[in-house]
């Protein structure tokens, strides 16, 4: 008997090499009848059930394919059928005893993810029904109408910036709310009532609300900030250049939520600022003198919160840039205050990367962060740029976990949006070292993706220190009290990067809200 492959051969090996045996009735109907499908039909599927089921019994209770009655010429006439069948030749032995086991193994892999990613990572497209009913609480308390809440003026016009409207939408305790007056003191709060009702009521550390609302920690964390931008990386006024041939333009100090998280924390301020001209023009000036630059990312705070007629007249003169060949845009607008997204905006984005490749860059952190209106906005965007790209920050309780953060990256793929970066939470801002995460943790995370979900959802693991440098394990060259040693890879030059403080991490049962509850 010329058996096709090795594969093949083992399998009747297998199959015949039980014991002969009496076997129950309804097992020997079930057999036959798939053994006439098998025989009847033109296809695959029957004849590798039927090795499957008979691999089964001989597996299981050591009952040999005799036992129902089959020859070997028999299924070695059907393992033929399904060779020539198959487009590429692939044998019925390969695909019972290598290519199913393997796939039932994979699986087993992602089981628990798919068993958990709804209950526990729940997108904001599952939790609509919830966000609509929020909505409606919001529009009544603050007085929006239906025409307002769609509006990116009506949503500025009633952001929430202060306690006592805050303590009116959400229900917080009052230790809570004695704290986020103590924070305002010091730092900004604005979150706009759609980003409001992404908050689930009744989850102590919501997502969203982590996100959005500061807690005590913000001011009785213990360190010494250090400005995300010192003097030796901003070469001319409004421009931050860590590389050769890429240089950012920090249009802005506004956004329309300020996150609890912010890098630019210092650089906010206590008034929402749009720069002279002049200002744009020596940021300008100095990309037209600097030919090694190629990329410009146009960023803020948010480049989205520019006027239309602003933003347009910057991309203008980038694209008259000969040497200026790509542009991104950075912004978290689309996650925090979509109604933006307007047929103007749009044509402004279309008509620039029709000159040069415009990409945009957003944050989105939590699938929750995805509902039916900011997936709309960001598929309308995806038909106007080269690329929508995502760069994450990994933050306790928000995607520190496999399960939150697979369910991410799967969301906003779906949402038309690349996973580009996950950042590891910055060390430098002592604000919000409780929502830090420990290095290993993220490339458990990150490197469970492999082989697990899309290779085109899967996100690049990164610290900034000084550029970005990645954190793959063969990356990291020591650990010293606490602090990661990382090589650059652009020029070789290591450089110290704090972890996160582990018992902060894994002991603190205070976490964020958690501490007003008790």
């Amino acid at each position: 008997m010329n058996f096709q492959d090795s594969f093949t051969k083992e399998l009747f090996e297998k199959l015949f090499s039980g014991e002969k045996k009496s076997v129950y009735n309804f097992l020997k109907i079930e057999i036959d009848e798939l053994y006439k499908k098998a025989k009847e039909e033109n296809f695959t599927g029957p004849i590798v059930e039927l090795f499957r089921k008979l691999l089964k019994y001989r597996e299981m209770d050591n009952i040999s394919a005799e036992s129902f009655g089959f020859t070997k010429e028999q299924l070695f006439e059907l393992a033929e059928k399904h060779r020539q069948i198959d487009e590429h030749g692939v044998t019925v032995g390969g695909r019972v005893l290598r290519a199913l086991p393997i796939v039932e193994e994979a699986n087993s892999r992602v089981a628990e993810y798919l068993a958990k990613k709804d209950t526990e990572a729940p997108s904001g497209i599952e939790l609509w029904d919830q966000i609509v009913e929020n909505k409606k609480k919001i529009q009544e308390i603050l007085g929006i109408s239906n025409e307002e809440w769609n509006t990116y003026s009506g949503q500025l016009k009633y952001a929430i910036e202060d306690v006592e409207t805050l303590s009116k939408i959400i229900d917080l305790p009052a230790k809570a709310i004695k704290d986020v007056l103590r924070v305002t003191q010091n730092y900004r709060m604005r979150l706009t009532p759609y980003y409001a009702s992404l908050i689930m009521p009744g989850n102590i550390n919501d997502p969203v609300l982590l996100q959005s609302v500061p807690t005590g920690e913000m001011v009785d964390n213990v360190g010494v900030e250090i400005p995300p931008v010192a003097a030796d990386h901003s070469p001319a006024r409004l421009i931050d250049q860590f590389y050769p041939r890429v240089v950012t333009i920090k249009s802005t100090n506004m956004c329309a939520m300020y996150c609890t998280h912010c890098l630019r924390i210092a650089h906010i301020g206590k008034k929402d600022r749009i720069y002279n001209k002049q200002a744009y023009e020596e940021a300008l000036n100095y990309i037209r003198n600097n030919k090694y630059i190629r990329d410009v990312l146009v960023t803020g705070g948010d480049a989205f919160v520019l006027p239309n007629k602003l933003l347009k007249w910057l991309l203008d003169e980038l694209d008259s840039i000969e040497h200026v060949k790509m542009k991104r845009i950075g912004t978290r607008i689309p996650v925090t205050t979509p109604q933006r997204i307007d047929d103007e905006l749009l044509d402004i984005l279309e008509e620039s990367n029709d000159k040069k490749p415009l990409r945009v860059v957003t944050q989105i952190n939590t699938a929750q962060e995805i509902t039916p209106v900011s997936r709309e906005a960001f598929k309308q965007i995806s038909k106007r740029v080269s690329a929508v790209l995502n760069q994450a920050v990994l933050l306790k309780g928000i995607n520190d976990t496999k399960v939150k953060m697979w369910k991410l990256c799967e969301t906003i793929q779906e949402a038309y949006v690349r996973p580009y970066y996950v950042f590891n939470c910055s060390y430098r801002n002592p604000q919000f070292a409780h929502m830090r995460v420990p290095i290993e943790v993220g490339q458990d995370i990150i490197e469970g993706m492999y082989g697990n979900i899309s290779g085109d959802a899967i996100p690049r693991y990164i610290a900034t220190a000084g550029g970005k440098i990645p954190l793959h394990r063969t990356n990291v060259v020591d650990r010293v009290n606490g602090e990661i040693i990382l090589r650059k890879p652009w020029s070789g030059e290591e450089v110290k990067y704090p972890d996160a403080n582990p018992d902060m991490y894994y002991n603190d049962d205070k976490f964020a809200f958690k501490k007003y509850y008790e």
